[in-house]
């Protein structure tokens, strides 16, 4: 696999995994015990740590990716594998 590729791919990973992260470890401000600003949403983070989260998406999408490049070239699963129709 050439170097542009393996980066493009981390990329779409690490991308993935940083939206499939964003519901978790998020406390509103009722959970903290603070009081809203009128007109905000209940759902609203009290706080959102963006270095922890970039950390956790990156710590996440590296175990994906590492999967994937494992899979391509030991060959794990292929495509005859997923043709559950035939």
């Amino acid at each position: 696999m050439k170097p542009g590729s393996i980066l493009a791919i981390y990329f779409l990973f690490w991308v993935a995994s940083a939206f499939l992260l964003l519901p978790f470890g998020v406390r509103t401000d009722e959970e903290m015990g603070t009081t809203k600003i009128p007109g905000q949403a209940d759902s609203a983070p009290h706080k959102f740590d963006i270095p922890r989260h970039l950390a956790r998406a990156t710590v996440l999408g590296t175990v994906l990716f590492a999967l994937y490049y494992a899979n391509w070239y030991f060959g794990w699963i292929g495509v005859d594998d997923l043709d559950f129709y035939h």
